[in-house]
């Protein structure tokens, strides 16, 4: 998908990420914050607006709030305020939203990325606390609302228009996810609805530096998706542009047909006005200590950058996997885990991330949901770094390892003979004659410098043994005999 004045145009990208934090109950209820139950059976007062309920705000939300800002180096609010954004909507009980907009918990921030290849920082505006909304389910004959979510506690953080591409907008919303479950403020499970996306998206001339208007695309539960929808509505504005010289698009509401690979106006864009906003009558201002802040600051993890720089300074990952790891929390710690006893870190995370993921992948399940410990791929790494299985012996103890779960490979080395490795070097010795002795074309292609011929003459040995004969000393011991 693309368009012929594509490169002639400048896309400008900011996101608003609706995050669900993980709190045991609701923003301003009591009720029970989780996901899957019956429809409408955590539900209370608060949160179905009952006339003369009163809020009050959660205070494991504002630490979890306090945490992000801390993570991206946002200014902490000592005092912010709660505010009514009034609109009408079946899933909103009582007709308005308390978020806030005036003074938010939190301004500024950023987050640094990897995207395709490069660093790249990306500033945020703004987050803020305030309350979801229930949830409409469609049936053939009739809607149905759920308020199971009703008054469950979201941030909402507020990038500035920092983006220039669809692939920078997923980098950064792959960062922020991965801050937010390292300091565990969030699930973020988006199949669940725990982090939504909304993207603010116009183009303008390279060279340009003043904002065209911009549509937004709303509820965007894939970083996948969101690039799709991005690149969508990129193309479809430089159309617009393009056909219509001197004019510019209607600010608009969006959402994106993934079947069509369009995006679908819903509704003409909201002003702050329609919105009526004003004070939260309910709750005072929102105080928070210094001494707060510093103690949750004591507290904070190792975040994701610290992670990414020392797996390629320290460890000498590459950057590519490092990222790899640093995007998934709980692989991440797995791989923490297996350093512990691991002698080479590289060769770990690409039997970890390569190897063992990618016999599981189908299963849909994690390695610790399967019963593989991560300090059996160290054992296994160890086993190959000290010569004691090869690595096409270390790939069939892989998978026994897979079908046996909780198996040691040292146990499934004894077990089977097959995968005991040579140690007599007399034999070894006397394949590799018969081999250089049966292929002497190969062995005049490899005189003349041609290295694919020797390659070919060390899997004839290895073919010969089933693996099972140290490569390093079948190379040596083929260049003895070739003179």
């Amino acid at each position: 998908m693309s368009h012929p004045h594509y490169d002639e145009w400048e896309p400008v990208i900011g996101l608003e990420i609706h995050v669900q934090l993980n709190t045991r109950s609701k923003m301003f209820g009591c009720e029970p914050n989780q996901f899957g139950d019956e429809p409408n059976v955590n539900i209370g007062y608060v949160d179905t607006g009952q006339p003369g309920a009163l809020p009050v705000v959660n205070s494991e939300a504002v630490k979890k709030a306090i945490s992000f800002a801390l993570a991206i180096g946002a200014k902490v609010n000592l005092v912010s305020y709660f505010d009514r954004k009034s609109y009408f909507y079946p899933d909103c009980p009582f007709n308005y939203q308390i978020t806030q907009f005036y003074k938010p918990i939190m301004v500024g921030g950023e987050v640094t990325t990897e995207v395709e290849g490069k660093s790249m920082t990306f500033t945020i505006e703004h987050a803020h606390l305030e309350n979801d909304s229930g949830k409409l389910n469609h049936f053939p004959d009739f809607a149905g609302v759920d308020f199971n979510r009703s008054g469950a506690p979201l941030i909402e953080i507020v990038s500035d228009p920092c983006m220039r591409s669809p692939k920078e907008a997923a980098a950064y919303g792959q960062a922020i996810k991965a801050i937010l479950e390292y300091i565990d403020a969030s699930e973020c499970n988006m199949q669940e609805g725990h982090l939504r996306m909304d993207a603010n998206i116009s183009v303008r001339k390279k060279g340009e530096t003043k904002l065209r208007p911009k549509a937004e695309i709303k509820n965007m539960n894939s970083f996948f998706n969101m690039e799709l929808a991005i690149e969508a509505e990129i193309i479809r504005q430089i159309d617009y542009y393009t056909r219509n010289p001197g004019q510019t698009i209607q600010s608009g509401t969006y959402r994106f047909d993934l079947e069509k690979k369009k995006t679908i106006l819903m509704r003409a864009k909201e002003t702050s006005d329609d919105y009526r906003y004003f004070p939260e009558p309910d709750l005072p201002p929102l105080v928070v200590s210094q001494k707060l802040i510093d103690s949750i600051e004591k507290e904070l993890p190792e975040l994701p950058r610290a992670r990414f720089t020392r797996y390629v300074e320290t460890l000498g990952l590459s950057e590519y996997s490092a990222q790899l790891l640093i995007d998934d929390k709980n692989l991440c710690n797995e791989f923490e885990q297996g350093l512990r006893t691991c002698q080479n870190p590289k060769n770990f995370c690409n039997w970890l991330t390569v190897e063992f993921i990618g016999r599981i992948k189908e299963s849909g399940k994690t390695l610790g949901q399967l019963g593989i410990k991560t300090a059996h791929i160290a054992e296994l790494v160890n086993l190959i770094e000290s010569g004691t299985v090869t690595g096409k012996i270390a790939k069939a103890v892989a998978d026994e390892m897979i079908a046996r779960p909780g198996t040691s490979p040292d146990e499934i080395i004894k077990s089977n003979p097959d995968f005991t490795p040579m140690t007599d070097m007399s034999a070894v010795e006397n394949i590799v004659i018969k081999v250089v002795k049966e292929n002497p074309e190969s062995v005049e292609d490899y005189k003349k410098g041609k290295e694919k011929a020797f390659q070919f003459l060390v899997g004839q040995v290895m073919k010969e043994t089933r693996g099972k004969a140290p490569p390093e000393i079948v190379r040596d011991l083929i260049k003895k005999q070739i003179p």
